[in-house]
């Protein structure tokens, strides 16, 4: 078996694609992405995939050509007689138009949903979603990791004081209770209200962090504004110690200034999207998910259960 599989790698994270083929020792296929001269991508398999389990690493942030090379990749694939393709996306991006909230706006997570599977995959692995109903959006197999067997051994080792993980927002309730369940500490959430898609105005604290540390859990850092002014409230009610923790490093506007100049002692975040050396804050602590990754692509590949890994 473990010669029928094909790892692929796209342009948008290089980096990762590496780190998770050596995590298991197979190397990737060799593929030229390159553009003509207009602009248009063109893909080239080197390689003979006839028969091949693929598994083609993308994540899909912006600019679009990322999901737009994922998609010419996937049917490359399809047109090369591959036997199974499964889209690896660390990064799912238009997750967070997740549904209608307005008249006249799109549920763009769907529609890249449509596209992925139109294009020939049979199957998505996915890390940290940022809406768990996105996996119903597919009528094909999804498996959706989560961030907490990346974070979990790090936060520890940072022996908190009578931790309590926050959850910045009503929608990361779930997933922030599931966390501070692993960590066996309390959790307390943050009530505000968004101004616009960019903007929230922070409003109540609900839960006691009064003389106690605390570990903001999120799944995406954009402009940061809402985790800093989280942070400022949390300092208000009493609060030590604050750190944060998001699975993916967006960090769109001025989101590593704000983040420098706040309060926040740490920022860990994983290497979903590639945050290059230029581009560095002197908070921002970034950990590998490719090993993660990596045994999930082995026990898809071998048939196994991967239930281990959903912690």
């Amino acid at each position: 078996m473990a010669n029928r599989i094909t790892l692929i790698s796209g342009t948008a994270n290089p980096g990762l694609s590496e780190l998770i083929s050596n995590y298991m020792d197979k190397d990737v296929c060799d593929v030229v992405v390159d553009r003509f001269s207009d602009g248009e991508i063109h893909v080239n398999i080197k390689q003979n995939i006839r028969g091949q389990d693929v598994f083609i690493i993308q994540p899909t942030f912006p600019p679009a050509e990322n999901i737009l090379e994922l998609l010419i990749l996937i049917d490359a694939c399809y047109r090369a007689s591959a036997s199974r393709i499964t889209a690896v996306v660390p990064y799912y991006g238009y997750a967070r138009q997740d549904r209608k909230d307005g008249p006249r706006v799109p549920i763009s997570a769907k529609l890249i949903a449509n596209l992925i599977e139109t294009s020939g995959a049979h199957r998505v692995l996915a890390f940290e979603l940022h809406a768990a109903q996105i996996q119903g959006f597919f009528d094909i197999q999804v498996d959706n990791l989560f961030a907490t067997p990346v974070f979990l051994e790090y936060i520890v080792k940072k022996k908190f004081d009578n931790p309590v993980v926050v959850s910045p927002d009503v929608g990361g309730i779930k997933m922030g209770r599931a966390f501070a369940k692993k960590l066996g500490a309390d959790l307390a959430i943050v009530d505000k209200r968004r101004m616009t898609p960019d903007a929230s105005e922070v409003m109540n604290i609900i839960g006691d962090v009064d003389g106690r540390d605390i570990v903001i859990f999120d799944d995406i850092i954009s402009t940061a504004g809402t985790i800093t002014q989280a942070a400022e409230a949390l300092k208000k009610e009493g609060a030590k110690r604050i750190i944060a923790v998001a699975s993916h490093p967006v960090f769109s506007g001025n989101a590593l200034e704000r983040l420098e100049k706040s309060i926040i002692e740490e920022v860990v975040v994983t290497n979903s999207i590639p945050f290059s050396d230029g581009d560095k804050c002197s908070k921002v602590k970034v950990l590998d998910l490719s090993p993660l990754l990596g045994e999930a692509i082995i026990r898809i590949h071998e048939e196994k259960s991967i239930s281990m890994l959903f912690v």
